[in-house]
């Protein structure tokens, strides 16, 4: 299981970041995502309705006390920023862990203890850039190419992939 804990929303300033933080986390494999900082309800529930509508069962939760979730996950903790290991060597270290995975994506600043305490504080380049490009990337190198055009169970709609125009099917209306 990997859980993405999105620290330090802004509601105003980071909806829309936040839900593609959300949307990629669901796209690339992610099982869940937690939010701390401000309670956005409404970015919160965009995002469910994305997940209900395209399937694969991914939650979507909020939380006022992120430290604890972070002190409390059983598992390993991975915390992507631009001052870590770099990608390329701490991924190996991340492809043969056997537990669940917490990666852990800024917002606001990031107190520096968290580079500490996490298991691995990993490097997606070293320049400044988006936690949204951190993330894909991260989840990308760690689970492949399989989570690219999957079919997710309980889908109602899908993308049909083509090369020129789009096609999206219906698929509730397609099972009557």
């Amino acid at each position: 299981m990997i859980k993405v804990l999105r620290l330090g929303h802004r509601r105003g300033r980071d909806d829309r970041i936040s839900t593609h933080v959300g949307l990629t986390a669901r796209q690339w494999g992610a099982d869940e995502i937690i939010y701390s900082g401000e309670r956005d309800k409404s970015m919160i529930e965009s995002i469910r309705d994305v997940a209900d509508r395209w399937g694969g069962g991914f939650e979507v939760g909020y939380t006022e006390e992120w430290k604890k979730q972070f002190r409390e996950f059983n598992g390993f903790k991975v915390v992507l920023s631009m001052f870590g290991e770099e990608l390329s060597k701490g991924m190996s270290e991340v492809k043969e862990i056997d537990e669940d995975i917490l990666v852990i994506v800024g917002g606001e600043k990031v107190p520096s203890w968290l580079y500490e305490d996490a298991d691995l504080n990993l490097s997606v380049g070293n320049q400044p850039h988006s936690e949204v490009a951190a993330l894909a990337v991260f989840l990308h190198e760690c689970l492949g190419d399989e989570n690219l055009y999957r079919e997710l169970e309980g889908a109602e709609i899908k993308v049909e992939p083509r090369r020129h125009g789009k096609e999206v099917i219906n698929l509730d209306k397609e099972s009557k």
